[in-house]
């Protein structure tokens, strides 16, 4: 690819984001679009001016820049928990070291690159990239000491910010965790895989156990029923709602005080209250079996909850399996009625579904490939010779339709890990999606990064698949792999990934700020089908599994490129910028933060960069032994062992913290409790962790029904508000469970 077709791509890419941002900057000021662009707390704010001609309205303004850029770390830790924060650390990170590796590298090895051989250079637009790359840098070359010390500091700069990095988020996440002390999670353990007692009740057997083995310090119990009674119990409510709200202006009935409309069903809020009435049998539901072998158990102390949560409470480890219990708002609650016995086999069964997966995705990234390269699409597919003799066309094909292929087939695969995580087990919801950046992140680095190296043009491979399987091993399993990167694979590709950058960087930052899915939703239900009310009027979480390893995946192909293809880390920096700016605004008005994991996604953001790095080194170790360095292979082999007794020092001073919670600290909070602080945490722990208000999480002002965030997680939102019923609040929910126990008997 010659510069002009990678110069034809930005062009494309930087004319979309300008006016995408152009667009935002127009759609957000627009009243019907609030509840897309600030979320919902501030959907139901009437605007200031209501005249639809409003001038100002239709102009765009970087205001939003500014507000992103003016938000401090404290601001974005008390709107979206530390993870937000962790999240927003490590894009700083990224601008810092990619900073001084673009001043490095710029300035020192791409010059050494570009005049590595005696030749005839052309204009600059008229160039071919390979000459920017170490491609053009003959053997034996005295000048590889550039490189070599361009490399020792890009990699002593990042160990010395992650350690910095390490230190801030390992306070953080302490302060977390005392700033949190009355969390009800600290006093309460999650117990499943309950044996069944001769008379058939989960509950009297976890009573006597906890009764004999920790009489000391147990408190109480509060048992997991299966979700199908409530789910129906929620589905008819939500029926019922559907059915009468479009009388609700009519029957006059007494509006709440958060939006003044009636507040139907707050009375499923209250679980133990409808016991005491008689609404829920909970007799009736044990006798049917309604009880699961799962349990929330409450201890007097944090301490005793935290020893008894990494005990091994039993001789069979299927038995009495314990875990720190988490947050109420983050419970999976599906998953808390899976037989534990059955986790182990839903594990397998995820791993094998993943790795076919893996395998199935090798295609679309072989047709990526092919298009990537001109002269096989000639011989492959020689009707389109004519079109693709046209430079501005073979410019487009080869420098802007791959990435684009590419990001399209990606956009099937986080629905899909998450479904994964979900069948895997996970009981909490930061769990789920924690699991699901992880499996996004292995699956982006090996088809993205690795498929794309070894495969080369696999689409003429396919035609001869024994040539495909002996290049495929040559290249993998051999001992010149390193050789292999270095010499073609890593400076041949370096097109596809500049072009990758821009197009699944830049491009979908901007997609990212306008909101294309939502905003095309919202059109669609309130300007076509007439309804007040679309499905993103409530808030939706945080994509960390989709929007982090993105951008440890740039960070790797950063490092991978930094001393062999320079001219690829000003446009890293340029997406790293723009995501910083996007991100914080996107936290600052679009997402709600229900959960938090504590700023456990750290420990994933150190092992990926330092993987990256060492990636990086063993790369330049095969672009030494290439170019007959011995002195430069000697260096870089010891940078290699330095940065893995790094990756290990940080694993063993920070990485702990993230893990668990140390007794000094549970048990100093436990000393500073009086007896009146501790009776009131006691008293929230049973409706803190009440099924039934959890699932529906009503209140005063808001009226629960199960919702689907944009992970696909069933989980309570606020709804928009609806009626009250024709003879009083009690006949909707006699009804409804008239209903459910017709059903279920």
């Amino acid at each position: 690819m010659e510069l002009s077709a990678l110069l034809t791509s930005a062009g494309i890419n930087i004319g979309l984001c300008l006016l995408l941002f152009s667009l935002y900057s127009i759609l957000r000021k627009q009243p019907s679009n609030k509840n897309v662009y600030f979320g919902r707390t501030l959907a139901h704010i009437q605007s200031r001016r209501s005249d639809p001609h409003w001038f100002e309205r239709f102009v765009p303004s970087p205001s939003w820049i500014l507000k992103a850029w003016e938000l401090s770390d404290e601001e974005i830790l008390a709107i979206g928990g530390l993870d937000a924060v962790v999240f927003s650390r490590t894009l700083v990170f990224c601008i810092r070291i990619f900073s001084i590796a673009a001043i490095v590298c710029m300035s020192l090895v791409l010059p050494l690159n570009y005049f590595g051989q005696e030749m005839e250079h052309k204009l600059i637009s008229s160039e071919s990239l390979e000459v920017f790359t170490t491609q053009n840098v003959k053997e034996g070359s005295r000048w590889l000491w550039a490189h070599t010390l361009a490399l020792y500091v890009i990699s002593c700069s990042a160990c010395s910010l992650l350690y910095f990095e390490n230190k801030s988020i390992t306070k953080l996440r302490l302060a977390h965790v005392i700033g949190s002390s009355q969390n009800p999670s600290l006093f309460t353990v999650l117990v499943r895989g309950i044996p069944r007692s001769p008379e058939g009740l989960y509950s009297d057997t976890l009573r006597k156990f906890f009764m004999q083995y920790y009489p000391s310090s147990y408190l109480s119990h509060q048992m997991v029923y299966r979700c199908g009674k409530i789910q129906k119990l929620m589905k008819a409510a939500g029926e019922i709602y559907e059915m009468f709200s479009q009388h609700s202006i009519q029957q006059g009935c007494a509006p709440c005080d958060f939006c003044g409309r009636p507040n139907a069903f707050s009375f499923l809020a209250n679980e133990p209250d409808l016991i005491r009435k008689g609404k829920i049998d909970i007799a009736n539901m044990r006798a049917r079996g309604e009880e699961s072998a799962a349990a929330f158990v409450f201890f007097k102390t944090r301490y005793a909850a935290a020893s008894t949560a990494h005990a091994l409470q039993s001789s069979n480890p299927m038995l009495w399996v314990t875990d720190l219990a988490p947050e109420p708002r983050d419970v999976y609650w599906p998953n808390l009625s899976i037989p534990y016995r059955q986790f182990w086999m839903r594990r397998i069964a995820t791993l094998v579904a993943t790795v076919l997966f893996l395998f199935f995705f090798l295609f679309p990234v072989a047709l990526v490939q092919g298009l990537a390269n001109l002269e096989k699409l000639r011989r492959m597919f020689p009707f389109l010779k004519g079109i693709l003799e046209k430079r501005f066309v073979s410019e487009l094909v080869t420098g802007y339709l791959p990435p684009v292929t590419l990001v399209v087939f990606l956009y099937t695969v986080p629905p899909l890990m998450m479904l994964f995580s979900t069948m895997e087990g996970s009981i909490s919801r930061s769990g789920r999606k924690k699991a699901t950046c992880c499996k996004v992140l292995y699956f982006t680095i090996w088809n993205v990064f690795f498929v794309n190296l070894v495969s080369g043009t696999v689409i003429t491979k396919l035609d001869n698949f024994p040539g495909f399987k002996e290049l495929f091993n040559e290249q993998l399993f051999s001992e010149k792999f390193p050789t292999s990167l270095a010499d073609k694979a890593v400076p041949a590709l370096v097109k596809f990934f500049m072009t990758y950058v821009m197009t699944s960087g830049w491009t979908s930052l901007a997609c990212e700020l306008v909101q294309l899915f939502p905003l095309t939703c919202n059109f669609i239900y309130k300007f076509i089908l007439g309804k007040k009310y679309g499905p993103f009027d409530v808030g939706w979480t945080f994509p960390f599994h989709t929007e982090l390893p993105r951008v440890l995946l740039f960070g790797l192909i950063g490092f991978a490129f930094a001393i062999l293809a320079p001219l690829i880390l000003p446009l890293l920096l340029v997406f790293f910028t723009l995501a910083y700016l996007v991100y914080r605004n996107q936290i600052l008005n679009v997402y709600v933060f229900e959960y938090d994991s504590g700023g456990r996604y750290w420990p994933i953001i150190q092992n990926t960069t330092i993987f990256s790095l060492v990636l990086g080194q063993l790369i330049a170790v095969g672009l030494f032994v290439l170019k007959e360095s011995p002195v430069c292979l000697g260096f870089t082999a010891m940078l290699m062992g330095c940065t893995v007794l790094f990756n290990e020092y940080c694993r063993r001073r920070f990485h702990p913290v993230f893990g668990y919670i140390a007794a000094q600290v549970l048990i100093e909070m436990d000393q500073h409790d009086d007896s009146n602080r501790r009776a009131e945490i006691y008293g929230k722990l049973h409706s803190s962790y009440c099924q039934l208000e959890c699932l529906a999480a009503a209140g005063s002002s808001r009226t629960p029904l199960f919702l689907e965030d944009e992970d696909g997680t069933r989980h309570t939102e606020e709804l928009t508000p609806g009626f009250e019923s024709l003879n009083g609040p009690n006949w909707a929910v006699n009804y409804t469970l008239q209903r459910v126990e017709s059903n279920t008997s």
